[in-house]
């Protein structure tokens, strides 16, 4: 009891720290954008910088021998998670941010934590616990205070349609961790981890790679420093974070102690790029972190 207790606490550590790093890219991207390089590129960088990480990982990492044999259908669905969850989530992400405010979509794709609960759920036939509905009310709460003086529906006419964007992006993020969850028993954290990214970075290269006409190698050494960042703390490190968490807490746990993300975005802001940080974004940082803290008290 004692051992799972330990392990519980450490797993939501990891997937706090997970949360952590992956949401400090938003910090990084706005720092190199002040080197005058535009999103896709920099996406472009990111996930090629990140790719031979994948590499690595993925011709290095050991198969589980205990683990339930690889079937067609999985290394399929792998395809399809790998596709939809870091590659098509960021497509929609980012044209999503090209019709609304940045706070507004940290809004709406923090969302993805419920439907992830209810994906579980529903997939896999599990009761949603009273302590869970709690602390997904607690961290929308908190981020709605945070973000109150952000919010506007006004920015433009296309609000609407850029919240649908940003709504796909949350929804088949969900799919991905729903995915994850029944895959990575099978192939190990490590190999899921590095395979569905491996997809995820060929997919961005190409796409973007025919879309943007913009010469790669025509940028400062500060913004190729900057998507190195990008790439190893804020992508590969979190990817395997978040994998390693999963396979102890399960995804509808992990993406709810996500929810930290958007309120760390406001807290590294502060201290890095010199944005203000009000009393509501306080009160709405502990609220959060009350509801990371009821969760991780959960019995599982």
């Amino acid at each position: 009891m004692i051992e799972a207790t330990k392990n519980k606490s450490s797993a939501v550590l990891i997937a706090l720290c997970g949360a952590l790093l992956f949401s400090s890219k938003a910090v990084l991207i706005k720092f190199a954008y002040q080197y005058d390089v535009d999103k896709l590129s920099l996406l472009v960088l990111r996930m090629g910088f990140a790719l031979p990480f994948y590499l690595f990982f993925a011709f290095k990492s050991n198969a589980n021998p205990k683990a339930t044999p690889i079937k067609k259908k999985d290394w399929i669905l792998l395809v399809y998670l790998g596709i939809i969850g870091y590659y098509f989530a960021s497509f929609l992400d980012l044209w999503g941010l090209e019709f609304i405010s940045a706070g507004m979509e940290r809004l709406i794709l923090f969302i993805y934590p419920t439907i992830t609960t209810i994906l579980i759920a529903i997939t896999f036939k599990r009761k949603i616990s009273r302590n869970t509905w709690i602390a997904i009310l607690l961290t929308y709460v908190g981020i709605s205070i945070a973000f109150w003086e952000k919010i506007s529906l006004n920015d433009n006419t296309d609000f609407w349609f850029g919240a649908l964007l940003i709504f796909g992006s949350a929804l088949t993020f969900s799919f991905y961790l729903v995915g994850s969850e029944k895959l990575i028993p099978k192939f190990g954290s490590k190999k899921f981890t590095s395979y569905c990214m491996i997809v995820s970075c060929i997919g961005v290269l190409v796409h973007f790679g025919i879309q943007n006409s913009i010469d790669i190698t025509s940028f400062r050494w500060e913004v190729y420093s900057t998507a190195l960042a990008i790439a190893f703390f804020s992508t590969v490190l979190p990817s395997f974070m978040m994998s390693m968490a999963i396979k102890q807490i399960g995804a509808s746990t992990t993406a709810i102690i996500s929810s930290v993300g958007p309120i760390w975005v406001l807290v590294l802001a502060y201290f890095v790029l010199g944005e203000e940080f009000y009393l509501l974004q306080i009160s709405g940082t502990a609220i959060v972190i009350l509801g990371i803290l009821l969760i991780s008290k959960e019995k599982g």
